[in-house]
C-alpha cells in the first residue's frame, strides 16, 4: 500500500506510476507559499499511453461481473475511509480549504464510491416481448471516458465521475486538476489497493486547456465528463458535437439569492454565509449576489457583516479555522480586479475588499453594496469570497436581476408558498434551493446543459442505450 502526498505525484498508466514526458510543475501550499512537492505532466505520448490502458481496460472490466464491479467499489470506498486523515491533510496542504473541510470531502467521496457500488446491482435493462420477438432496452458500456476534475473539489468530483463509469463498466482516463493532484492520485491509490484491474484506471496531469480538448477528440474516446470554466467547457460541447460524442458538463456560473421581506432573516444570514465563504467561496453554489427587499435590507446587511466577521481566516490545519487561503496567487489578483470592476460600476466596499497580510493567499470575506441589482457589478463571477449586496423592492424587480444573471442555481428565502411557486415558473435554473443550503442527494444530476451536452452525472449519465431487437 502506498498513500501519496505531495511529495512527488506521477502519472498512473496501466498499473504502473511514471514520469511524464513534460516537465514536471511544482505544488505550492496556498497557505504558507512553500513549495512542497512536484506532479508529472503528461506529453502527448503519455496521452495516448493512456488511452491505449484504457482500450484494453475495457476489455477486461466490461466483461467483469457486476458482482466483482460491486466488491472493487465498496473495498475501495473502505480504504479511502480508514485514510481519510492523511488524505484530507494532503489536500488541506495544496488546497488551502481548512482540514475540517477536507476531511468531510473525503468522507463524502467514500460515501459516493459506495452509492455507486451499490447501483451496480440494481441492473439497467428493461424487456419487451411479442409473439416470437424480444426487445431489450440495456445500458452497456461501449469505451474509454475521459474525465476533468477542478481543483475546488478534486476528490469529490474525481470520486463522482470516476466511480460513475466504472459502476457501469466503463474504463476511465482521469485527468486531474494541476492545484490539487495528490487528491487524485490518493484515489486511484484505493482503486489500485482495491484490485481494480491494470489499465481500467488511468491518471494524467497536465494543462487543461490542452489536455481537455485531445482526449475529447480522442479517437478512442467514446465519452467525456468535464468540471470547470464555462468557456472551456463550451469549446468541449462544440468539439464533442462536432464527434458526435457525449460530453457530461459541471460549469461554474453565477447562484444568486434573494431575500424576501417575509423570510427568517437569521436563517437567511446563517446559511447565505456558509454558503458564500465555504472553500473561500470556490464553490459552485456561492452567491455572489444577494438581492434583498427593501424592508429587512439593512437588518440583514448588518447581521451578515457581522458574520463575515466572526469567520476566523487561515491556515486549514489551525484549530477553529473556517475559511482558508485562495488556492493560488493568481486568485488574489482576479479578486482585486473583480472589485475593481465592481466599484467602478458604483459598488461600495462595507467589509474587506483586500488581501489579508502579505504572505500565503489570504483574502479577507469582502462584501460590497450597490442601490439595484441591474447595476450590473459582479456580472462574471470571481469564484472567491466576495458578495454584492444589494436591495429590490417588489417580486418583479427581483426576478428581472436575478433573470439578467441567467443563474445556473437560485438561493431563495421566504415564508410564502405563493411566492415559493412564482419563483419555480419564473426562474429557469437547474437548481432552486429555497431556505436552505445546497442538500443534493447521492443520486442528484449535476451540470448545465451546454450545445445540447447531456448533464446526468449519475450512473444513466455513463451508460450507453442500446436497443435490441432479436427473433425469440
Amino acid at each position: 500500500m502506498t498513500i501519496h502526498t505531495n511529495a512527488n505525484t506521477l502519472l498512473y498508466i496501466n498499473g504502473r506510476w511514471r514520469s511524464g514526458h513534460s516537465p514536471s510543475l511544482p505544488v505550492v501550499d496556498p497557505a504558507t507559499e512553500a513549495r512542497i512537492g512536484t506532479f508529472a505532466t503528461a506529453g502527448v505520448g503519455d496521452l495516448d499511453d493512456a488511452v491505449a490502458s484504457a482500450e484494453h481496460g475495457l476489455s477486461i472490466w466490461q466483461r467483469t461481473s457486476a458482482l466483482e464491479r460491486y466488491q472493487t467499489l465498496t473495498r475501495t470506498a473502505e480504504l479511502l475511509r480508514r485514510r481519510i486523515e492523511p488524505i484530507a491533510r494532503s489536500m488541506t496542504m495544496e488546497q488551502g480549504k481548512p482540514l475540517a473541510e477536507a476531511r468531510a470531502e473525503a468522507a463524502a467521496a467514500a460515501a459516493l464510491i459506495d452509492w455507486f457500488a451499490n447501483e451496480t446491482r440494481n441492473g439497467a435493462a428493461a424487456t419487451a416481448t411479442r409473439p416470437r420477438t424480444e426487445t431489450f432496452a440495456q445500458a452497456e458500456p461501449i469505451g474509454p471516458l475521459a474525465a476533468f476534475v477542478a481543483w475546488s473539489f478534486p476528490l469529490g468530483q474525481a470520486a463522482r465521475k470516476v466511480s460513475a463509469a466504472l459502476a457501469c463498466g466503463r474504463s476511465v482516463v482521469l485527468a486531474g486538476p494541476d492545484a490539487a493532484p495528490a487528491s487524485c492520485a490518493a484515489l486511484v491509490t484505493a482503486f489500485a489497493d482495491a484490485g481494480l484491474p491494470a489499465g481500467v484506471l488511468n491518471l494524467v496531469y497536465g494543462p487543461q486547456a490542452k489536455v481537455a480538448p485531445y482526449l475529447v477528440t480522442h479517437p478512442a474516446i467514446e465519452r467525456g465528463s468535464f468540471s470547470g470554466p464555462a468557456s472551456l467547457g463550451a469549446r468541449l460541447a462544440d468539439l464533442a458535437g462536432t464527434h458526435g460524442k457525449r460530453l457530461v458538463l459541471e460549469l461554474s456560473g453565477q447562484a444568486p439569492a434573494i431575500v424576501f421581506d417575509d423570510a427568517d432573516i437569521g436563517l437567511a444570514v446563517n446559511l447565505l454565509c456558509k454558503a458564500k465563504f465555504r472553500n473561500a467561496g470556490q464553490s459552485r453554489f456561492a452567491p455572489t449576489h444577494i438581492l434583498v427587499q427593501d424592508s429587512v435590507h439593512g437588518r440583514f446587511l448588518d447581521d451578515f457583516i457581522e458574520a463575515m466577521k466572526r469567520i476566523q481566516v487561515g491556515n486549514g490545519f489551525q484549530d477553529g479555522i473556517e475559511m482558508g487561503p485562495l488556492t493560488g496567487e493568481h486568485r488574489i489578483r482576479t479578486m482585486e480586479a473583480a472589485i475593481s470592476n465592481a466599484q467602478a460600476r458604483s459598488a461600495v466596499v462595507v467589509a474587506g475588499g483586500h488581501r489579508m497580510g502579505n504572505f500565503g493567499y489570504f483574502f479577507w470575506p469582502t462584501a460590497l453594496t450597490q442601490g439595484t441589482p441591474e447595476a450590473g457589478s459582479m456580472d462574471v463571477e470571481p469564484f472567491g469570497p466576495i458578495v454584492v449586496i444589494s436591495r429590490f423592492d417588489r417580486y418583479e424587480t427581483a426576478i428581472e436581476g436575478v433573470s439578467r444573471l441567467r443563474p445556473m442555481a437560485l438561493h431563495a428565502h421566504t415564508t410564502s408558498k405563493t411566492t415559493t411557486g412564482n419563483i419555480r415558473r419564473d426562474v429557469a435554473s437547474d437548481f432552486l434551493f429555497f431556505n436552505q443550503r445546497d442538500n443534493r442527494a447521492l443520486s442528484t444530476p449535476l451540470g448545465d446543459i451546454i450545445g445540447g451536452a447531456g448533464h446526468d452525472d449519475t450512473l444513466e449519465g455513463y451508460a450507453q442505450a442500446r436497443l435490441i431487437n432479436q427473433s425469440a
